[in-house]
């Protein structure tokens, strides 16, 4: 009779922790929601930099973390550089764009 009280009380104790570890975060860390939401963010901005006539050969990368973009990379001009962070925050979800980029 005591085996048949300890399964269910593991099963729901491994999903209890599963469940909390996909949905906490900290200063340093995204949930698993986060980390999905980052990542769609991402693809979206990368997308409309290439759109961008005046930055579709420039070489940009794009970090999301918890909807703050970050622009990083090599650009030829102020105004290109200046257009890519208006791009990035244009793109719905974008908290704020930290443009690192590095004219050249």
């Amino acid at each position: 009779m005591k085996k048949t009280l300890w399964m269910p009380l593991f099963v729901a104790l491994v999903a209890g922790t599963t469940i909390a570890a996909c949905t906490s975060s900290d200063r340093t860390t995204e949930s698993t929601g986060q980390y999905l939401d980052s990542a769609a963010i991402t693809t979206k901005v990368k997308t409309a930099i290439v759109a961008e006539p005046g930055l579709k050969s420039m070489n940009i990368s794009v970090d999301t973390f918890k909807d703050a973009v970050q622009l990083s990379g090599v650009v030829d001009s102020d105004q290109a550089k200046a257009r890519a962070g208006q791009v990035a925050a244009g793109v719905p979800g974008v908290k704020s764009v930290r443009n690192d980029l590095i004219v050249q």
